[in-house]
Parts: structure tokens; C-alpha cells; sequence
């Protein structure tokens, strides 16, 4: 039976992270002095790279010169508000559920758009970076979600075919990552973006549990084996 890989966002569909980043984005701009931006506008960035998340909030260019400072103090920021109890952030059924899908024999990957030492510090806080064969982050690419170049590089890093590739992400970043790769899409409910706005890139399906999006990767893998 031919390899199968499972790509997964991490913020938002592996740990309760948005409301972190929030805080985090808040307490950076107003330590810089910078205008209050909504919770719902942070929210809607989550999935970005952080250089084009200040970009919108902030309604500045994508040069400007104060961008590589602000990205420098979120992220201490986050280390400071967010890892301390990154363990209790992991979704229900998470664990459970990615060992019961290596059990299966399916390689799990990370896609994020955090920069590696951001991801691999909440990955580790979390417990869950032993489960994952790679992590591929924004700056491991030249074109983070929602270009297809993280889909495209993990597949080639394990040899593995479109078909036999699935995302699993919460926004729509993450779905249309997959729509361009010509990978499933597998949405998930509980994260920053709602059912109706998933719904809009037309994922092959849409979770509202953990247990649920465990399931389809699996009736996937059998649909797959039959049909090899």
C-alpha cells in the first residue's frame, strides 16, 4: 500500500492557541504605542506570516521598517504569554488521535506559518513534536500558506502522491493551500475560521471533533488501499 501523509496546521486546529496570539499581538502594540486593533481583525490574520498579519492590522506597507522589530517582539511575547501552559492548550482528542493514525502507518507533517524556532519551542512545550516525521514552517519556504509550496515540499521530502496527501487546517489559508496542491482538504470547526467560511474553498470535510477528522484520514487510507 503506497504512503500516506497527513499534513496538519498547528495554531488553531492542534492547540488552543488564537486567544494566546491575540494577547500577544495586543500587548505588542501597545507597548509600541500603536492604535488597538479588534480581537475578530487579529483572529483573521492567525495562518499568515506575522510580517503580512502587521501588514493588514496595521494597514502598513509590506517594507516598512518598524515590521522585523514588531515580528521580533510578538514572538517574546508569545513565548512569554503562551508557552508556560502550552500543555493545556492541545485540543481535545489530539493525542489520542495522532497516535492512533501512526499506528495506521500514516506519516504526519506540520505546515505553519510560524518560523521554525517559534514552532518547534510550542511544538516541544506541547508534547506533540515526536509525533510529527517534519515541520515545515514560513521560513523554510520562499511562499508560506496559502501558496502550495509547503504541500509541495512535503510531499516530494517523503515521496508521496497528491492523492495520497491530505491538509488538516482550521482557515482558509490552510484549505486553499490544499486546493492548489491538488490535496484533500480536511477542515476543522474549532479553530479561528467558522463552518460557513471553510465551506467556501469546499474541503472534502469538515470536522467538528478531533475523533472526527481522525476518522476521515483513515476512510481515506482505505479508500486509497482499495483502489491501489
Amino acid at each position: 500500500m503506497a504512503q500516506q501523509l497527513a499534513i496538519f496546521d498547528l495554531d488553531g486546529t492542534l492547540a488552543d492557541t488564537p486567544s494566546g496570539i491575540v494577547r500577544a499581538f495586543t500587548s505588542v502594540l501597545h507597548d509600541n504605542g500603536l492604535a488597538a486593533v479588534n480581537e475578530e481583525d487579529i483572529r483573521q490574520t492567525i495562518g499568515l506570516p506575522l510580517e503580512t498579519a502587521f501588514n493588514r492590522l496595521m494597514g502598513i506597507s509590506a517594507d516598512d521598517v518598524r515590521i522585523p522589530a514588531l515580528v521580533s517582539a510578538y514572538q517574546q511575547a508569545f513565548r512569554e504569554l503562551v508557552l508556560p501552559g502550552a500543555r493545556e492548550l492541545v485540543f481535545p482528542g489530539v493525542i489520542a488521535g495522532l497516535e492512533k493514525l501512526k499506528a495506521h502507518g500514516v506519516v504526519l507533517a506540520i505546515a505553519t506559518s510560524k518560523v521554525s524556532k517559534s514552532a518547534h519551542a510550542l511544538l516541544e512545550a506541547t508534547g506533540l513534536l515526536p509525533f510529527f516525521s517534519k515541520v515545515l514552517c514560513a521560513d523554510d519556504v520562499k511562499r508560506p500558506k496559502p501558496d502550495p509550496e509547503m504541500a509541495q515540499v512535503l510531499m516530494a521530502a517523503f515521496q508521496v502522491s497528491p492523492e495520497n496527501t491530505c491538509m488538516v487546517g482550521d482557515t482558509t489559508h490552510d484549505l486553499l493551500m490544499a486546493r492548489q496542491a491538488g490535496i484533500a482538504g480536511f477542515g476543522v470547526v474549532w479553530g479561528v475560521h467558522s463552518h460557513e467560511q471553510l465551506a467556501q474553498m469546499q474541503p472534502q470535510h469538515i470536522a467538528t471533533t478531533f475523533d472526527q477528522t481522525v476518522d476521515a484520514i483513515l476512510a481515506k487510507v482505505s479508500q486509497q488501499a482499495l483502489t491501489a
